[in-house]
């Protein structure tokens, strides 16, 4: 995964809108969220505060930044016999 963007999405006759975001949500995991969300960042950056893309963009951008510093909790107490995974980094 890159920040690089697809050559359609840079051409300045495309028109973002929320199917553009959608698309780049759907990869995000605390590995990638941080590249997402700059990658987003950018796409949105250009549209009024009102466009629904960026609306979205936005949201997804501060669950993006939560997620590439927070990680994931996989397993919860809700689950009968199963105990949260502990992080990469504290095995």
């Amino acid at each position: 995964m890159s920040e690089a963007e697809l050559p359609a999405r840079r051409d300045p006759r495309h028109t973002v809108g929320v199917d553009d975001v959608r698309q780049l949500m759907g990869a995000s995991t605390p590995h990638f969220a941080l590249q997402l969300r700059n990658r987003i960042a950018r796409l949105i950056a250009p549209l009024p505060p009102e466009d629904p893309a960026r609306r979205l963009g936005e949201l997804e951008i501060a669950r993006l930044t939560r997620l590439g510093f927070s990680g994931e909790v996989r397993g919860t107490a809700a689950q009968p016999g199963m105990l949260p995974l502990a992080a990469v980094d504290d095995a």
